[in-house]
């Protein structure tokens, strides 16, 4: 039975208060000689603590591992840069599992690195089998639009919010089969969510175009709907196609029709605080530092024109 629903914390004052960042660089080890080498090319570096500790199981104590040479680099870039954290790893979306010790480390985190506000995506990862024995699934698996999984993450979002001080944004997910039979449409979906729980949107173009390539539809098909008042951040990467699907692999430039996107969008979206580039670390070797700088600077330039 879910507990009552709690009144939603009025971030709508929070979102449009949070700081203008500019346009920030998502961090993954491979990219720490670019990151000290090239510090005046992102204003924020944007992290994935998940993957800056060990975690050693539900029965350890204490479950995470920190690693101090990776803490030593936060420190570093924390008096260079602002830093924000983006998790993979809460799964706010399974049915029969919340991480609440997850949420406290990233409270933590949070408390050490002042992160102005942090993000998980709209998904689900880990499933229990029959013996309660979690199951990672590898990937950011969609959610169902309809009314019962809302109830289920509106509950989930407002304990984020009762442990985590700063806004909490969800992020679109990336799909490559539909669920059929849905209650909802996504922006439907995501515009309840954000209207019963005060969490804002981070808004990955390039995962909304990942699938319209893949589903056939027009991007503004699901922007035109979405309210675009609640995004505080934006995500662009680029992709590759595989085997009939365009995939969202974060593997090199990004693709023309999602520079558009943003240059269109971000005029309708008051709230945008920051902008993240993302290239996966494995894929950063065959794109080189200067396509990476032209990125960014593409980016800032994006970002300029819309202040």
């Amino acid at each position: 039975m879910l507990a009552l629903e709690q009144e939603p914390k009025d971030y709508a004052n929070t979102l449009s208060a949070l700081p203008k960042l500019g346009v920030g660089l998502s961090f993954q080890a491979p990219l720490q000689s670019f990151v000290e080498a090239h510090l005046d090319t992102f204003d924020f570096l944007e992290i994935i603590p998940d993957t800056l500790w060990n975690d050693l199981g539900s029965s350890a104590a204490p479950r995470y591992q920190e690693n101090r040479k990776t803490q030593g680099f936060l420190e570093f870039l924390a008096k260079h840069k602002p830093i924000i954290a983006h998790s993979i790893g809460l799964s706010i979306g399974s049915a029969d599992w919340f991480d609440r010790v997850h949420v406290a480390q990233i409270a933590k985190w949070q408390r050490q690195y002042h992160f102005p506000w942090h993000s998980d995506h709209l998904s689900f990862s880990r499933l229990a089998d029959a013996s309660n024995h979690l199951i990672d699934v590898g990937l950011t698996m969609p959610v169902p639009y309809d009314a019962e999984v809302l109830d289920l993450l509106v509950e989930r979002v407002n304990h984020v919010h009762k442990e985590i001080s700063v806004p909490f944004l969800l992020e679109n997910n990336v799909y490559y089969f539909e669920i059929p039979s849905q209650e909802m449409s996504e922006a439907e979906f995501l515009n309840q969510l954000t209207a019963r729980t005060g969490c804002g949107l981070l808004l990955d173009l390039h995962n909304v175009y990942v699938n319209a390539c893949n589903h056939s539809f027009d991007p503004w098909d699901f922007l035109s709907n979405l309210d675009l008042t609640k995004v505080v951040e934006i995500h662009l990467a680029g992709g590759m196609m595989m085997e009939g699907f365009y995939l969202d692999a974060h593997s090199g430039v990004c693709p023309e029709a999602v520079w558009q996107l943003l240059e269109e969008l971000l005029p309708k979206a008051p709230n945008v605080a920051g902008i993240v580039f993302e290239v996966f670390g494995t894929h950063y070797h065959r794109m080189g530092p200067e396509l990476l700088k032209q990125e960014l600077s593409r980016a800032k330039t994006i970002w300029k024109a819309s202040r």
